[in-house]
């Protein structure tokens, strides 16, 4: 039997990876978001700090990537003239497929619910909230006004709204790519990790 895979795609400040996190230990399974930067710069031989900076970001406006068009499984990182952005997401997604094939886990961002499309066992998530809600959220956790908060939402959704479009061709957010979307802002974290749960237990996947 495959293992059992949930992603997580989220809008910046919703909560989502609280959620996730929480979700994988009440699970008792492996929790993946930033874990996913070190492996990769260990097999790929590029700086955490790089694979990290360029996360979530493109540099072209093509619909499609160099990457996405010509190696949809994401097999290997071809060593030849791709622009280094498009390396990176490549060895990153073959990372993800690695982790995803070890045993059950909780997946937060960089495509993964686009990458592991295929896996038997997968729960793709969508979380979001309102606008205000999120504006609250990051200005007490980065300690920020909250104008400048709503600014920095707006340009991490912009920017994860780029890159999900250049590597997948579809829409980041949209319903039609997720298995359940869930506003934290009417269920909170914990009612979040609630819903998920009762989807897995009416799917099958978990008593």
């Amino acid at each position: 039997m495959s293992n059992l895979i949930i992603t997580i795609s989220r809008e910046f400040g919703s909560g989502g990876r609280l959620a996730g996190e929480k979700l994988a230990k009440e699970l008792g399974i492996q929790f993946y978001d930033k874990e996913i930067i070190r492996i990769t710069a260990e097999k790929s031989g590029l700086s955490p700090e790089f694979i990290e900076d360029n996360e979530e970001r493109v540099n072209n406006n093509f619909l499609f990537s160099v990457a996405t068009a010509a190696y949809p499984d994401f097999n290997y990182v071809p060593q030849y003239d791709v622009p280094i952005n498009e390396k990176t997401f490549i060895a990153q997604a073959n990372v993800i497929k690695e982790l995803a094939g070890q045993g059950s886990c909780v997946i937060v961002g960089r495509c993964a619910d686009y990458i592991l499309r295929a896996q038997e066992k997968l729960l793709r998530v969508f979380i979001r909230s309102e606008i205000a809600d999120r504006t609250r959220r990051i200005a007490e956790e980065y300690q920020m006004e909250e104008e400048a908060a709503e600014k920095r939402i707006a340009r991490n959704d912009k920017n994860r709204a780029n890159y999900y479009r250049h590597y997948t061709g579809n829409d980041w957010g949209s319903m039609k790519n997720y298995d359940l979307t869930i506003n934290t802002g009417f269920c909170g974290v914990d009612g979040a990790v609630e819903i998920i749960k009762a989807a897995l237990r009416a799917k099958g996947y978990i008593e």
